[in-house]
């Protein structure tokens, strides 16, 4: 997080401060006075002459927060410089405008924390918020915060209780505003049975770690340093404080006589000496132009201010100018990891739970298919039973049909008369047809015959061209008489062609006819042929009952069966051949 992201932080809860009506606009005379103020604990160079073109008086009413950006980035923060103001003065400035609206005090002087130490609190919020508008605290940093506050103090914080409160305050936007959080510390369910003094200690020591960047300093009343001088060789005792750029060193814990400073670098290494002159726990701490010699009270205070200053050594080496600022980044990308992870779990647990309705779903395709295949044999079985229904229904028709077709048998020996009447009309009429070609043969002969007369005219009709070439000379004189009479000629020619025409298409008719006889005649003959082997059919079945009647009628004796038979077949030999000649 930059300088402009920490400003922009405070600057936008004295904008809120100052939005009184909670329109998300501010007038222009606050923000004149915002602004005059933000140049003074930044210390910029005031520009009262854009500041009074860009507030100037007119119709245009109350600014927003975007509105009010563009002159805030190019007139103040453009022109901010590190190391050129005081921090906290800043801070101040903006905690006063928005404490005076929102933060809300115990009256009767019972909450845990100062108002000195709500403004470190509201520090520290802000530097461990996330970067994103309206400013919250993730439950992380919230845990993180009060850990650390606990720690100065020897007292451990109870998480359970915490989530427990975290779980019933409402969160917006994913954590806690900072008046939530104000008003969780000063409930004191975290810090109960501690003194206000401790607590502001905790703060105070939290805030400069925080806050100032200090990795270290020396805690009363046995955390003094001593420190051998340069030019004297002498050892003195002093309070130091180490930030990752500088340890610095003052005459007491107050910090009003600063006595000197030690710059730090990637250059820069600390060392563990062994015990001499009297003094114990000795360590250095070598720079490039100097080596710095100190003592601490024990073991474990040396131990802890080498460790500090390796970390800032370190965060040299490594560009980095905040050790807090890289542990919020660490952590901010651990709860990124985490999340990330408790979005994959999610997402396998969403598609376990995909695999599990997929799987339910294919149990249910499957009893659907037991299902149907039980159905299916319950339809099968029906059909195999309507099929049986079917079988009998068939041979009760066939027994029908049979019946049927006894009646049948019978009709057709009645049909059988009238075919046998069909086929003498039919005879009668081949008779007919035959008459008919015997006159188209008549025809033909005679066209035949006037075929030959024309073939004799026209032979003639050379024979005297052969004659008139050869006496052309002479016959001149008859020469319209021949050409008339060859117009004649060619006139009986065409009426003879004309004849001719007539005769064939008279001959093409009659063979079609001949044809249709002749297929009509084969049609009668099978006709016919069917009829004599139903009736051939027919004249055994009556010889055979004419011999059961016979047998009936007369008592069987010795002999007789001959006489019987013969006699009946003699009976019928005679009609039958009275029936084929008639047929044929």
């Amino acid at each position: 997080m930059d300088l402009r992201s920490e400003l922009l932080k405070s600057i936008w809860y004295a904008f809120t401060a100052l939005d009184v009506e909670k329109s998300g606009k501010v007038s222009k005379s606050q923000l004149k006075v915002l602004s005059h103020n933000l140049y003074t604990v930044l210390c910029i160079p005031h520009d009262p002459v854009a500041l009074e073109e860009h507030f100037r008086d007119d119709d245009d009413g109350p600014v927003s927060s975007q509105g009010y950006m563009p002159y805030l980035n190019k007139y103040i923060l453009d022109k901010v410089e590190e190391g050129a103001f005081v921090k906290e003065h800043f801070d101040e400035l903006c905690w006063t405008l928005t404490a005076k609206k929102n933060y809300k005090a115990d009256r009767n002087g019972n909450s845990v924390v100062s108002h000195q130490d709500a403004f470190k609190l509201w520090c520290l919020f802000n530097f461990l918020s996330e970067d994103k508008y309206p400013l919250v605290m993730v439950p992380d940093e919230v845990e993180y915060l009060l850990k650390k506050i606990c720690t100065a103090m020897n007292v451990e914080l109870n998480s359970c209780e915490m989530e427990d409160y975290l779980c019933q305050e409402p969160q917006g936007q994913g954590g806690l505003t900072v008046w939530q959080f104000l008003d969780m510390v000063n409930s004191g369910r975290f810090l109960r049975g501690i003194e206000q003094e401790a607590v502001s200690m905790a703060v105070e020591e939290v805030y400069q770690e925080v806050i100032e960047d200090v990795l270290k300093q020396a805690r009363s009343p046995h955390g003094y340093l001593w420190k051998k001088g340069q030019l004297r060789r002498n050892w003195s005792e002093r309070w130091f404080m180490l930030k990752p750029s500088v340890l610095s060193y003052y005459m007491s814990e107050e910090r009003k006589e600063k006595k000197g400073s030690i710059a730090l670098d990637k250059h820069c290494c600390v060392e563990v000496l062994p015990d001499r002159d009297g003094k114990r726990c000795l360590f250095c701490v070598k720079t490039p132009s100097r080596t710095y010699e100190m003592s601490a009270s024990d073991t474990r205070q040396r131990q802890e201010w080498t460790l500090a200053i390796q970390t800032a050594i370190r965060l040299q080496a490594e560009g980095k100018r905040s050790l807090h600022k890289d542990l919020k980044q660490k952590r901010r990308e651990l709860r990124e990891q985490r999340e990330q992870r408790k979005a994959a779990k999610e997402e396998e647990m969403q598609r376990l739970k995909q695999l599990q309705e997929e799987k339910e779903r294919k149990l249910q395709e499957l009893e659907l298919l037991k299902e149907a295949q039980r159905q299916a044999e319950i339809l099968l079985q029906e059909e195999e039973q309507r099929r049986r229904q079917q079988h009998a229904e068939m041979q009760r028709t066939l027994e029908i049909q049979l019946r049927e077709a006894e009646q049948a048998r019978a009709s057709m020996q009645a049909e059988m008369v009238l075919k046998e009447a069909e086929a003498e009309r039919q005879r009668r009429r081949i008779l007919e047809l035959e008459d008919m070609q015997h006159r188209l043969q008549e025809a033909l002969q005679q066209e035949v015959k006037a075929r030959q007369d024309e073939e004799a005219v026209r032979y003639a009709q050379a024979r005297l061209l052969a004659e008139e070439e050869e006496k052309l000379k002479q016959l001149m004189k008859l020469k319209e008489e021949q050409e008339e009479y060859i117009i004649k000629t060619q006139r009986e020619k065409q009426v003879l062609k004309q004849e001719m025409e007539n005769k064939n298409k008279c001959l093409e008719e009659a063979q079609k006819q001949l044809e249709e006889v002749r297929v009509n005649r084969q049609r009668v003959d099978q006709d016919v042929m069917a009829a004599q082997r139903k009736l051939r059919q027919a004249s055994t079945n009556v010889k055979h009952w004419n011999v059961q009647m016979s047998r009936l009628m007369h008592p069987i004796g010795p002999g007789d069966k001959r006489t019987v038979s013969g006699g009946g077949f003699t009976g019928y030999q005679p009609l039958l051949s009275r029936q084929d000649s008639s047929l044929r």
